[in-house]
């Protein structure tokens, strides 16, 4: 019965692994939603520096026009990153199951051995 303690082993290190991931991926959102917010800052007082805030202005500052370029693609990237979010807590619940499964099993195979 040895094959499902490794079993029962081996899903609990796959539930913990799909948390590691997906806590990753919890951890880069918040850091590119923090990036971005600091880069809207930094737009917000160019465009108070310099008086103008029209993207389209001929004299609009070159910083503030790539700072807004880079905190777009942080968006796409955070909008993507929510993406695989939802698909890692699909996995997280999948290998739960699995690991209860397994667990089950075990209990079971524990409570015939103690019986015969």
């Amino acid at each position: 019965m040895k094959s499902r303690d490794s079993l029962v082993r081996l899903k609990e290190f796959q539930v913990n692994e799909k948390r590691r991931q997906l806590q990753q991926l919890q951890m880069m959102m918040a850091e590119f939603e923090r990036m971005a917010k600091e880069l809207e800052y930094q737009i917000g007082l160019e465009e108070k520096k310099s008086g103008i805030t029209d993207p389209n202005h001929f004299a609009y500052p070159t910083f503030a026009k790539a700072a807004r370029q880079r905190a777009d693609n942080l968006e796409v990237s955070i909008r993507e990153l929510r993406v695989q979010q939802d698909a890692a807590e699909l996995a997280v619940e999948e290998a739960q199951a699995e690991f209860a499964k397994a667990t089950a099993l075990e209990e079971r195979d524990v409570a015939l051995r103690a019986r015969a």
